[in-house]
């Protein structure tokens, strides 16, 4: 088969000839696959999972039919994830792909591939960082930091059709800010300018305090938005974008019986990932929740990856075999 091969730790994947997937688990035909943040950090060599074993392919989710499994119906469509760079098994960014069977959820909604490829795992984290995490309800004030990213813009898209009484986001570029509008949001504030500025900046754009925080960026934002938590408000991180380090204020957080939580995808089990990304997918069907994209051959997976890894890729880049 051919795939995106990476050599070495840290460099870039080639789209090159592969050896086939070992039987096992499900076999996926793949249609669409999103190089995502992750990718990259599992292929480094330098983070928390450890240096991979190479050669190997990335991608560590994406968009197929069944060609072979213990438990789907060949032929089914699906998303599925890997573990790809996080142990030494081959991921998405190929023609075929093999995964453990709860790693695959079948697609049911009326969503193109490279729509969900784009949404993905990135809109899994918002939706449970909303809903579970942050106990969202209709009505509330949501602000969503790095609203202009995969995970915000989706957190955007979920809380306007789930009913949010307002919605707005924060980013740093103008672009962005505009990809946040078209998700949804009522207003969008620039990153810019000290805690005190922004925290003052949300609160007129918000029209009151914040019920619900998403926040995949961390820093100087989550500093400020902290700060502007309604009486019960909940701020929930994933992610660390913009720095790993925010200041929360004890008297604020004491004072509104406020909470500051963390999500993180690692820990779902196969049923919430699949009734997260069908409720997910049933709303963007509905024409309710997208990630902005660009669809590319996966033979261009070394540009696409190194527009990730420069942080040139203001839309998520989908791959098609």
């Amino acid at each position: 088969m051919r795939a995106a091969v990476l050599t070495t730790p840290g460099s870039t994947p080639v789209w090159s000839e592969h050896p086939d997937p070992a039987p096992g688990g499900t076999r996926v035909r793949v249609t669409a696959a999103a190089v995502v943040p992750l990718d990259l950090l599992c292929a480094s060599g330098t983070s928390y999972f450890g240096s991979p074993a190479c050669p190997y392919v990335p991608g560590t989710q994406g968009v197929g039919v069944v060609a072979e499994s213990g438990s789907f119906a060949p032929g089914t469509r699906v998303f599925f994830e890997t573990a790809a760079g996080r142990a030494p098994v081959d991921g998405s960014l190929a023609e075929l792909c093999a995964t453990p069977d709860d790693m695959v959820v079948p697609i049911e909604a009326d969503v193109d591939d490279v729509a969900v490829a784009a949404l993905g795992m990135s809109a899994v984290a918002a939706w449970m960082a909303l809903t579970v995490r942050g106990r969202f309800r209709p009505g509330e004030r949501v602000l969503v930091l790095g609203a202009g990213g995969a995970v915000g813009q989706a957190a955007v898209g979920a809380a306007r059709a789930l009913g949010a009484g307002r919605v707005v986001a924060v980013c740093r570029s103008a672009e962005a800010r505009e990809r946040a509008g078209r998700a949804g949001a009522d207003a969008a504030v620039p990153l810019d300018g000290d805690a005190g500025a922004l925290a003052d900046a949300f609160t007129a754009a918000l029209g009151g305090p914040a019920d619900v925080v998403v926040d995949p960026v961390c820093g100087v934002a989550a500093t400020a938005a902290a700060r502007v938590l309604a009486p019960g408000g909940r701020l929930v991180n994933l992610g660390s974008a913009s720095g790993d380090t925010a200041e929360f204020s004890s008297a604020v957080l004491r004072s509104r019986s406020a909470e500051i939580l963390g999500y993180t995808n690692v820990t779902l089990t196969p049923g919430q990932r699949r009734n997260a990304l069908t409720a997910v997918l049933r709303h963007a069907a509905a024409g309710e929740l997208a990630v902005a994209a660009d669809a590319l051959p996966m033979a261009d997976v070394a540009a696409a990856w190194d527009r990730q890894a420069a942080g040139r890729a203001t839309r998520r880049q989908v791959l098609i075999p």
